[in-house]
């Protein structure tokens, strides 16, 4: 392990480094009361802990709880983008920044940093260091959960939700919106001229513009928003706290952004270009009212000539 100075450096763990060091082997906690005094303490203290959870937010919590019971850390931020993932406990604005690089073999399990307002001298960095091998593989296990999770409620081509997904989101939203007044609005978004994408090149090409289109979609929305596979070549998007006249603009940029992908199909420029139709919630309608109505403005911005949003008035 290279020295690593208190700012961004990055260190990379491999399994050799990740074994635990003799002097630190867990220990039965008996005798252990109030506070953890060592750096031994605390890692037999959190080897036990980390194995109670399966949850990466819950695990990173009880983990930066911990340690600061020894090493004074203002903020710990996580990020695993694979999982899109991303964590922060305490106070960001610190100024002084170390940061890891997780990985098991050639697992990627995500970057943690921790961060102070006084620079980490190299004792507590060694710490550090040695506590963050009691996190790696109870992480790796949550890790492996979540992507396990995601994937059940994740469209195998496009990598969009799938319909479960869609239905235990909007179900949750229509909770909020009715209990709180939340705004949220929904687009309902169909590829123009689908059929003829297949038919000309052929379905692996078809399901090429698919995914094209979702790349393009989701680069386009806020992380908050979420993009669901509704069926075929039909999607539906969430848009969180956005009553109708912001849905209306979200829904137009996402008509332009589209029609000026380029995708291409066998040396030939393919235009892509969708219809949708918008509509902000009116409690107390049920989701089927809400899909039903947003449809029926799809088909009306189909049916008008296409590349176009037909929004419901506010």
């Amino acid at each position: 392990m290279q020295p690593l100075q208190p700012s961004s450096n990055i260190v990379h763990f491999d399994t050799s480094r990740l074994q635990q060091p003799a002097e630190i082997l867990p220990l039965p906690l008996q005798g252990l009361s109030g506070c953890p005094k060592s750096v031994a303490d605390l890692y037999r203290q959190l080897s036990q802990q980390l194995q109670t959870s399966l949850e990466v937010e819950q695990l990173l919590e009880m983990f930066f709880e911990t340690i600061k019971e020894l090493i004074p850390v203002d903020a710990l931020q996580y990020c695993h983008a694979e999982t899109n993932l991303h964590c922060a406990y305490g106070k960001t604005e610190a100024v002084h920044r170390v940061s890891y690089q997780l990985n098991h073999q050639e697992e990627h399990l995500g970057e943690l940093s921790f961060q102070r307002s006084q620079r980490f001298d190299e004792h507590q960095l060694s710490q550090l260091e040695a506590l963050l091998r009691c996190l790696l593989f109870p992480l790796r296990n949550a890790l492996l959960y979540r992507s396990a999770l995601l994937n059940a409620l994740r469209d195998s081509l496009t990598g969009a939700g799938n319909r479960i997904a869609m239905e235990q989101t909007l179900a949750r939203e229509i909770e909020l919106a009715r209990r709180y007044g939340q705004n949220f609005s929904i687009l309902m978004l169909d590829l123009d001229h689908f059929k003829q994408i297949n038919d000309r090149y052929g379905h692996p090409c078809g399901d090429e513009a698919l995914k094209a289109v979702v790349r393009q979609v989701q680069s386009q929305l806020r992380s908050v928003d979420m993009l669901f596979r509704f069926g075929g070549e039909e999607f539906l998007i969430l848009l969180s706290n956005t009553d109708a006249e912001a849905a209306h603009r979200v829904g137009n940029h996402l008509c332009e952004s589209v029609h000026r992908m380029q995708f291409s199909a066998e040396g030939n420029i393919v235009p892509i270009t969708v219809s949708l139709g918008g509509a902000a919630y009116r409690p107390p309608e049920t989701l089927e009212e809400l899909l039903c109505r947003t449809d029926k403005l799809l088909y009306q911005a189909k049916h008008s000539g296409r590349n176009q949003l037909c929004m419901a008035p506010c």
